[in-house]
């Protein structure tokens, strides 16, 4: 089922000590959410559980940053970048995240881990901007090529330096 939440401008800004945390299964359904992510999103921690992770995706997130972070999670790494998310009232925020694979004691991938944190304005500066450009570029590339345009255009910013997404967004 989409979401069917209409974004406002009214965007929410993180505390600095705040840690939004959550669980998912492999499938990226939520198994736990702390009491900072369910202030931020929105959702009573009923609505929440059991839900995809993506139920605060917000639109305005390029579709190849969640294809960089699917692709390093499933491999077995960690992935750490910016992500704007959308509230249950269409409000926004911005988060630096690090997500990771969970590990069962027999050393088997049992779900994500993720922690999020406030990101910096400074971050932001650079981000927005290219998260506004990656996003144009899959809307005029069309679903079936969005990403591998996207994807361009990231490459085209890392590349140069040597650096992939995580470093790039670890370095800002």
């Amino acid at each position: 089922m989409k979401n069917k939440i209409q974004p406002t401008q009214k965007e929410i800004i993180m505390r600095d000590n705040d840690f939004i945390v959550s669980k998912t299964d492999l499938q990226g359904r939520i198994i736990y959410a702390n009491k900072i992510f369910v202030e931020f999103s929105g959702y009573s921690q009923k609505e929440i559980l059991n839900k995809q992770h993506n139920i605060v995706r917000h639109p305005e997130m390029p579709r190849a940053v969640f294809h960089l972070l699917w692709e390093a999670i499933k491999s077995g790494n960690e992935f750490n970048g910016y992500v704007k998310n959308m509230s249950k009232d269409g409000s926004f925020y911005w988060v630096f995240a690090n997500v990771t694979p969970s590990y069962n004691n027999n050393n088997n991938n049992i779900g994500f881990y993720s922690v999020r944190r406030k990101a910096s304005q400074q971050a932001l500066n650079v981000i927005i901007p290219l998260y506004k450009e990656m996003l144009a570029t899959e809307k005029n590339a069309g679903a079936k090529d969005a990403i591998e345009a996207s994807m361009t255009i990231l490459l085209d910013k890392f590349v140069p330096s040597g650096v992939d997404y995580d470093q790039f967004a670890l370095s800002l």
